[in-house]
């Protein structure tokens, strides 16, 4: 059984980097007028009460989102992350943090579609309340993997996948460049978009080594470390893995980057880069 629920660690740093780079994918999207596609293999539950028991045991949104609410000089993609966390929160008070389904649903046309696969019972109950009367968003029960198997390639023919793993289970890693590299086979013109913690050099190189042999073109590497130390038990820092991302992206990731690090680090610590692994 499934035990990892992400609201012990909603809005933390890790969040606040995949959801500013999610919302330039979709952003990147929009730019032309035919509809797109977006499958969420590990959706969670969808948005996250920060003043819930859960969410204030540890109280990671303080190292993340907490850090920018306030920030006047944030550089334009970060501005536009933070004004869909502010849909939420009716008040200048944050309360409450949305997950990647919710930021992706802030920019959604009329004829745009979502598709939501979550495993854990309790948090796909969630995702179904969150959307019982979204047409546009279809919730399912089902392991992500299985999802990718299902669902691609969409009609649509456009679309991003993002990849989010809770990374619990030994033969993860293992598991998802398997089936990133069948969904590719399947549908090589969509955009695909992994997360990943950092915690040991030796694990994430292995990683990165294993995208490069897969045969998968265009992979460009994105990574956020907020310490210096490596300690394998906590998490050090976040990257995201972007097939086929957009043009100019590496760019805009090298804009706001260094000043999201400064926001994040603990104490002028760990760093921010971006790194081809396999050109186009």
């Amino acid at each position: 059984m499934l035990s990892y629920r992400h609201g012990f660690h909603a809005g933390n740093f890790a969040d606040v980097f995949k959801h500013i780079l999610l919302c330039r994918l979709v952003q990147s999207l929009l730019g032309k007028d035919k509809p797109f596609f977006y499958l969420d293999t590990h959706a969670g539950a969808g948005r996250y009460d920060l003043t819930s028991v859960m969410a204030k045991k540890n109280r990671e949104f303080n190292g993340g989102i907490s850090r920018l609410w306030e920030k006047a000089d944030a550089p334009e993609a970060v501005r536009d992350y933070l004004a869909v966390v502010r849909a939420i929160n009716p008040t200048e008070e944050l309360q409450a943090y949305p997950g990647s389904p919710l930021f992706v649903r802030h920019f959604l046309r009329p004829a745009d579609r979502m598709m939501l696969c979550e495993l854990h019972s309790k948090d796909a109950e969630y995702l179904k309340e969150e959307f019982a009367r979204d047409r546009q968003v279809s919730v399912q029960m089902l392991d992500g993997y299985h999802g990718l198997k299902a669902y691609l390639p969409p009609i649509q023919r456009r679309g991003l996948v993002l990849i989010d793993p809770a990374f619990e289970l030994k033969d993860e890693r293992a598991r998802l460049l398997e089936a990133l590299t069948e969904a590719y086979k399947r549908w090589s013109g969509g955009i695909y978009a992994i997360w990943y913690p950092i915690q040991d050099r030796q694990t994430v190189d292995w990683f990165h080594r294993q995208l490069i042999r897969s045969g998968i073109r265009n992979i460009l590497s994105a990574e956020l470390k907020i310490y210096d130390e490596e300690m394998p038990l906590r998490m050090n820092g976040t990257g995201m893995i972007i097939v086929n991302p957009p043009w100019q992206l590496d760019g805009q990731l090298e804009a706001f980057g260094p000043w999201l690090w400064q926001a994040m680090s603990q104490q002028g610590q760990g760093g921010f880069k971006v790194n081809w692994l396999v050109p186009e």
